[in-house]
């Protein structure tokens, strides 16, 4: 092969981009990124393996994967990667068989996953925040033959195990095993080089590679398929829209388990040549140090990440960095400003996914608060829609022929995808999850003509009169109350901006002989809170209905690995004071303040005695 056509193929352009000082137009953002995707209707076997063996080829020394504990450039990722390949085949894996893996961040998790996939395998991402039953039902939902585990977490998995079904053989990565066998003893065995024709599977970009799990935040994880090509579109499309180049570095302090720190943003760096720098975790102290060490040009956020950061002391190290991009998704339009101005990031290019949907939405023209749009000459490709809500239901509102009603400019409704019937166009599948009824539960039939059918993204958006989509908030967490219905995102942005308030989570709490649910909050607080205060905030920045009736006062906000509120027990918590230690408070209409919510008030309430 000739080295221009490796570049092609690799992704690589002929010359360094460092893309520093570049001002392109978005509708030239727009070809790049499609031009980058669209070669991959071409190349239906070269998927991520193949590109980072190509690499190794082409820039071999050059850094790929970096970080304090460990760090491989193309050519020893490389190895790593054959080596974990071998390894896998020496074992009998074959292809389709799942392996999951359990392990903290760190540039082998990537080789390993890569190593694996090469050849064929499924391997099922772990949260390693995840316990007990929880870490159980995840294994049994992948249905493995065989689990890979760090030594640090050795511990954590023998206490899961017994709640699984799934029987597995253990290999631990990392010091001598207290149980299992040594996936570093087995691995010295095997050569580095690239595999032989012999050893070669047929690895398509129609196959399957990851398991990736939903978040939980209602409800046990589902495990959701991702193919080579979902890879491969992730991680080219970033590439483009950011314009990596050989000299950027990616900072990744989001959990490898998950799509977006896992696999955009390792994939977006290392498909043109660049690098990524695989954190541990993420640290509001130390951020701005790493970045600085490592030098990185850009970073990868989510969910409430920036607000963190924002929350932190000023300090000289906010603006001695070299980022010229963040790239990432849940960026609230109240931080996006603000986050810009003091640390003096150019750009931001915010982004709608989702693991396992069929559709995204990219905000290139950096339009602050949107997540996206779909630009006019794409109008015929476009299979996303917005469909009206009926919340009493909880499901997309249908007309009088059964068929549902598209929402219109400015109106919030459910998010559907068009889901593909042909085989060729992978963009367009749900590949779903491992568990067939919850795919299924995913899916929106005869929509809009008989027959068809949409993949429902559970999430409320609304479009404006420019074409941009806007992030409503979760259907689930959206309840009606008073007849009307109540963003919770809405509410806790308002509250955010009170003095006082560190963070907040909203909920709807059902209310003894009330329709609907009530508004409540916990509220993570600091010295200024007051309450009076709080409740004039509230009354001029939300209508009467979307106030909140209850408060829960906390030092903090328990969130998962990717900043998202975990609300299923405060739900359940209800405002019981008998259930809850945290001061309570409830708005008491003929005062027309908060007060106290002890055992008596919580009484008066159930038995009507006290009206909301």
């Amino acid at each position: 092969m000739s080295e221009a056509s490796t570049l092609n193929k690799a992704g690589l352009s002929q010359a360094d981009r460092p893309s520093a000082g570049a001002e392109l137009k978005p509708a030239q953002i727009w070809r790049r990124a499609l031009e980058a995707t669209a070669r991959l209707g071409g190349e239906t076997e070269l998927i991520l393996p193949a590109v980072i063996g190509e690499l190794a080829q082409r820039c071999g020394d050059r850094p790929a994967l970096l970080s304090d504990r460990e760090s491989f450039t193309f050519a020893t990722l490389a190895e790593r990667m054959n080596r974990y390949s071998r390894w896998a085949l020496a074992e009998g894996i074959a292809a389709g068989d799942t392996i999951c893996l359990l392990m903290p961040n760190r540039p082998d998790y990537v080789a390993i996953w890569l190593g694996l996939t090469q050849i064929g395998a499924v391997v099922a991402l772990l949260n390693t925040n995840l316990s007990g039953a929880a870490l159980a039902h995840c294994i049994d939902a992948a249905a493995p033959r065989r689990i890979i585990v760090a030594a640090e977490l050795a511990e954590r998995f023998a206490e899961a195990a017994p709640h699984a079904r799934t029987r597995l053989d253990l290999w631990i990565h990392g010091d001598a095993p207290p149980a299992g066998r040594s996936l570093d003893q087995a691995l010295a065995n095997f050569a580095g080089d690239e595999l032989s024709r012999s050893e070669r599977r047929v690895v398509t970009l129609a196959d399957r590679a990851l398991l990736i799990y939903t978040s939980g935040t209602t409800g046990l994880p589902k495990a959701a398929h991702v193919s080579h090509h979902r890879i491969m579109m992730w991680s080219r499309w970033f590439a483009a829209v950011l314009d990596i180049g050989q000299s950027d570095r990616m900072y990744d302090c989001l959990p490898l388990y998950h799509s977006v720190g896992g696999v955009v943003a390792i994939g977006s760096a290392l498909v043109n040549g660049g690098s990524a720098v695989v954190a541990e975790r993420f640290s509001a102290t130390q951020f701005w140090d790493d970045v600085i060490r490592w030098d990185c040009t850009l970073f990868q956020y989510i969910g409430e990440l920036c607000r963190y950061l924002l929350a932190a002391p000023p300090r000289e190290a906010d603006s001695r960095h070299r980022l010229r991009a963040a790239c990432g998704n849940g960026l609230g339009a109240d931080v996006w400003t603000r986050f810009q101005k003091r640390f003096g990031v150019e750009r931001i290019v915010e982004f709608y996914a989702a693991t396992e949907a069929n559709f995204s939405l990219t905000n290139i023209e950096g339009k602050v608060g949107a997540i996206g749009r779909v630009p006019g000459f794409l109008a015929g490709r476009n299979r996303i829609a917005i469909v009206r809500f009926d919340f009493d239901k909880g499901e997309p509102a249908r007309g009088p022929e059964g068929l549902c009603i598209r929402a219109s400019r400015g109106e919030a409704g459910e998010a559907i995808g068009r889901i593909s019937s042909g085989e060729r166009d992978l963009a367009g599948r749900f590949e779903g999850y491992t568990d067939p009824a919850a795919t299924e539960r995913k899916i929106l039939r005869n929509v809009f003509a008989p027959g068809d059918a949409w993949l429902r993204s559970g999430d409320l958006m609304r479009m404006d009169d420019e074409g941009f989509y806007y992030f409503v908030d979760r259907v689930g967490d959206t309840f009606r109350w008073k007849g009307e219905n109540v963003s919770t995102l809405e509410v806790a942005s308002a509250l955010r901006a009170c003095p006082g308030v560190v963070d907040a989570a909203v909920y709807g709490v059902a209310v003894p002989g009330a329709e609907g649910r009530a508004g409540m909050a916990l509220i993570a607080a600091d010295n200024a809170l007051d309450l009076d205060r709080l409740a004039r905030a509230l009354a001029a920045a939300l209508p009467v209905y979307a106030r909140p009736l209850f408060f829960r006062i906390a030092s903090s906000v328990e969130t998962t690995a990717t900043f998202k509120h975990q609300k299923q027990a405060l739900i359940r918590d209800g405002f019981d004071p008998a259930r809850i230690a945290d001061p309570l408070y409830v708005f008491d209409r003929e005062e027309g303040a908060y007060r106290p919510l002890d055992g008596a008030v919580f009484a008066a309430i159930a038995s009507g005695a006290m009206r909301l």
